[in-house]
Protein backbone atom coordinates (compact mmCIF):
# COMPACT_ATOMS: atom_id res chain seq x y z
CA UNK A 1 0.00 0.00 0.00
CA UNK A 2 1.10 3.48 -1.18
CA UNK A 3 1.34 6.53 1.56
CA UNK A 4 -1.33 7.91 -0.62
CA UNK A 5 -3.49 5.34 -1.38
CA UNK A 6 -4.42 4.51 2.13
CA UNK A 7 -5.04 7.19 4.23
CA UNK A 8 -7.78 9.80 3.79
CA UNK A 9 -6.98 13.43 3.78
CA UNK A 10 -3.11 12.36 2.54
CA UNK A 11 -1.01 14.68 0.68
CA UNK A 12 0.87 13.56 -2.88
CA UNK A 13 4.79 13.25 -1.77
CA UNK A 14 5.41 15.51 -4.97
CA UNK A 15 3.19 18.33 -3.12
CA UNK A 16 4.92 17.89 0.45
CA UNK A 17 8.49 18.33 -0.88
CA UNK A 18 7.34 21.14 -2.92
CA UNK A 19 5.97 23.25 0.32
CA UNK A 20 9.09 22.66 1.92
CA UNK A 21 11.20 24.03 -0.36
CA UNK A 22 9.29 27.03 -0.30
CA UNK A 23 9.58 27.99 2.56
CA UNK A 24 12.04 30.78 3.44
CA UNK A 25 13.50 32.03 6.53
CA UNK A 26 12.12 35.71 7.10
CA UNK A 27 15.66 37.28 7.90
CA UNK A 28 18.33 37.56 5.04
CA UNK A 29 21.61 35.73 5.74
CA UNK A 30 23.71 38.94 4.36
CA UNK A 31 22.00 41.00 7.00
CA UNK A 32 22.60 38.47 9.83
CA UNK A 33 25.76 38.03 8.57
CA UNK A 34 26.25 41.59 9.02
CA UNK A 35 24.79 41.89 12.33
CA UNK A 36 27.20 38.96 14.09
CA UNK A 37 30.19 40.82 12.50
CA UNK A 38 29.18 43.96 14.07
CA UNK A 39 28.48 42.18 17.49
CA UNK A 40 31.82 40.36 17.18
CA UNK A 41 34.03 43.84 16.02
CA UNK A 42 32.24 45.39 19.09
CA UNK A 43 32.98 42.77 21.97
CA UNK A 44 36.04 41.98 21.47
CA UNK A 45 37.75 45.56 22.24
CA UNK A 46 38.99 46.52 25.55
CA UNK A 47 37.66 49.48 27.29
CA UNK A 48 35.56 52.22 25.69
CA UNK A 49 35.35 52.90 22.02
CA UNK A 50 37.08 56.34 22.74
CA UNK A 51 39.39 56.33 25.09
CA UNK A 52 38.23 58.96 28.28
CA UNK A 53 42.27 59.81 28.78
CA UNK A 54 44.86 60.99 26.24
CA UNK A 55 47.37 58.79 25.09
CA UNK A 56 50.38 60.65 26.22
CA UNK A 57 51.79 59.27 29.25
CA UNK A 58 52.08 62.89 31.16
CA UNK A 59 49.12 64.59 30.16
CA UNK A 60 47.18 61.09 30.83
CA UNK A 61 49.27 61.00 33.85
CA UNK A 62 47.50 64.93 34.71
CA UNK A 63 44.31 63.75 33.95
CA UNK A 64 44.38 60.92 36.28
CA UNK A 65 45.53 63.74 39.22
CA UNK A 66 41.99 65.86 38.03
CA UNK A 67 39.71 63.23 38.36
CA UNK A 68 40.67 62.11 41.20
CA UNK A 69 40.80 64.92 42.93
CA UNK A 70 37.47 65.49 41.61
CA UNK A 71 35.99 62.34 43.43
CA UNK A 72 37.96 63.80 46.60
CA UNK A 73 35.94 66.81 46.41
CA UNK A 74 32.59 65.16 45.96
CA UNK A 75 32.80 63.83 49.76
CA UNK A 76 33.37 67.38 51.02
CA UNK A 77 30.69 68.56 48.91
CA UNK A 78 28.12 66.40 50.34
CA UNK A 79 29.41 67.42 54.17
CA UNK A 80 28.69 71.10 53.00
CA UNK A 81 24.81 70.28 51.09
CA UNK A 82 24.09 68.53 54.37
CA UNK A 83 24.95 70.76 56.87
CA UNK A 84 27.62 67.83 58.22
CA UNK A 85 30.54 70.40 57.90
CA UNK A 86 29.20 72.53 60.72
CA UNK A 87 30.46 73.02 64.72
CA UNK A 88 28.99 70.73 66.76
CA UNK A 89 26.79 72.02 69.80
CA UNK A 90 27.11 69.00 71.45
CA UNK A 91 30.11 69.44 74.17
CA UNK A 92 31.48 67.03 76.61
CA UNK A 93 31.24 69.28 79.54
CA UNK A 94 27.78 71.66 80.89
CA UNK A 95 27.92 75.41 80.31
CA UNK A 96 25.88 77.19 82.18
CA UNK A 97 24.56 79.03 78.79
CA UNK A 98 24.88 82.61 79.88
CA UNK A 99 27.76 84.72 78.28
CA UNK A 100 31.31 84.32 79.17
Amino acid sequence: MNRSEGCQGTVPSGSLRESRRSVRPTARPGVMGLLLVAAVILTTGTGCLIPIYSGDPIRRAQQLIFTSEDLRAIADEWERIWFLDQPSHMTPFRTHGGIL
